[in-house]
């Protein structure tokens, strides 16, 4: 009886967070279409997690596009089947690695920044004076960030998508012997509106869903240094459980398609 209390009270707990958070997600997308509306907090969100993410995710996409090339030669090799690798690095880049990459990379520099952030905000009391103010702190904190995510973080996917490609590109022209031209004409001949449309779709849902993780567990972070540090943790921890979870739930609808 002991063992099914205790698991009970763990899914009683988990079914709460859940709902907590569903109902955390649906307060700020509607609050995204309703005044007032705090352009100097949208502005900041949009250098964080846009502009200065840019380093990091052109990197990651360039050298796993490089890397994705030579195991994909490596691969195709053993049953000739050289000839298909720009196609199948341009599919596998726009459609899986490139948005899944960029999440996670948004997941673990934005996600963690905006969490600490916010959760120091909570430990000093700001949070408290804002409320004092008057002021809404989840149309403050919360709105402009998950604006600001909604809008940079597909761009954030087509960067790395293209950084990606020409990561590859540079690889197998520069070492494995392929044309140029003929490995470029490949890419862009094999990729299809549906390929590029669920790269964009992808980033729009990671975005969301890293900003909203961080914003959620900052405002519910627990006092002193230890609350800000499980507050980032279990940020980072569900921004990057979600985003795989979301990557397959839509990999599988648009394979339906």
């Amino acid at each position: 009886m002991k063992l099914l209390a205790a698991l009970g009270r763990l899914t009683l707990a988990a079914l709460a967070t859940i709902g907590s958070v569903a109902l955390f997600a649906c307060s700020a997308l509607v609050h995204i279409f309703r005044p007032p509306f705090y352009a100097g907090q949208f502005g900041s969100a949009l250098v964080q997690i846009g502009w200065l993410s840019l380093p990091v995710v052109g990197l990651t996409a360039l050298f796993t596009g490089g890397a994705l090339v030579m195991q994909i030669y490596a691969g195709g090799a053993r049953f000739n089947a050289e000839a298909v690798v720009p196609q199948i690095v341009a599919i596998g880049m726009v459609r899986e690695l490139g948005p899944v990459l960029v999440g996670l990379m948004v997941a673990a520099r934005v996600t963690a920044a905006i969490a600490a952030e916010i959760a120091t905000m909570k430990v000093t009391e700001q949070i408290d004076a804002l409320i004092t103010l008057s002021t809404d702190p989840l149309r403050y904190l919360t709105v402009p960030r998950v604006l600001a995510a909604l809008l940079v973080v597909p761009l954030l996917v087509a960067v790395g998508d293209i950084i990606g490609i020409m990561g590859g590109y540079f690889v197998a022209t520069g070492s494995l012997g392929f044309s140029p031209g003929a490995y470029l004409r490949n890419t862009v001949n094999f990729l299809e509106p549906l390929d590029i449309a669920s790269s964009l779709i992808k980033g729009t849902a990671f975005g969301l869903i890293a900003a909203l993780m961080g914003c959620y567990f900052g405002l519910h972070a627990g006092r002193g240094a230890r609350g800000v540090g499980r507050a980032t943790k279990s940020a980072v921890e569900a921004a990057a459980i979600l985003i795989l979870a979301a990557n397959f739930v839509l990999t599988a609808v648009i394979f339906a398609l």
